[in-house]
């Protein structure tokens, strides 16, 4: 019964049932270097992160991207919307996707290398370099 209780808040964190195929170690990993995040917030940080790589990747690029991530469409669905004026770099507009997750800004520093750890463990070093290559 311990172990179960244990076990639980963890398996609880790393989910987001809403995204089929979601890799529930890499939500797990991102969560906690988010502080700690709710699975929502999780998934609209790795989203925007996401988003901000497809809109400076070419398709064929991206699509190298995507499918090293399951669940990527819905990722970037649950990525709060960019309204009004763009942000002049990248990281600005990350750090105004996470204020509206209710996420400290400084935390992007800390989830861009968990992403890009994980797309190249999944996808393979180069799909990772060319993903780090746009999140600078």
């Amino acid at each position: 019964m311990v172990l179960g209780l244990l076990l639980l808040p963890s398996v609880g964190q790393s989910q987001v049932p809403s995204i089929p195929g979601i890799n529930a170690d890499f939500m797990g990993s991102l969560s906690k270097a988010l502080g700690g995040a709710d699975p929502t917030q999780t998934a609209g940080a790795a989203g925007s992160i996401f988003g901000l790589a497809k809109s400076r990747l070419n398709a064929g690029d991206f699509d190298k991207v995507a499918k090293a991530v399951p669940g990527m469409d819905g990722l970037l669905k649950a990525a709060p919307a960019v309204t009004g004026t763009v942000p002049k770099t990248g990281l600005d507009s990350l750090a105004s996707s996470f204020t509206k997750l209710g996420l400290k800004p400084d935390l992007v520093s800390k989830a861009i290398p968990i992403v890009t750890q994980f797309v190249t463990k999944s996808g393979g070093a180069d799909i990772g370099k060319l993903l780090a290559g746009v999140l600078k």
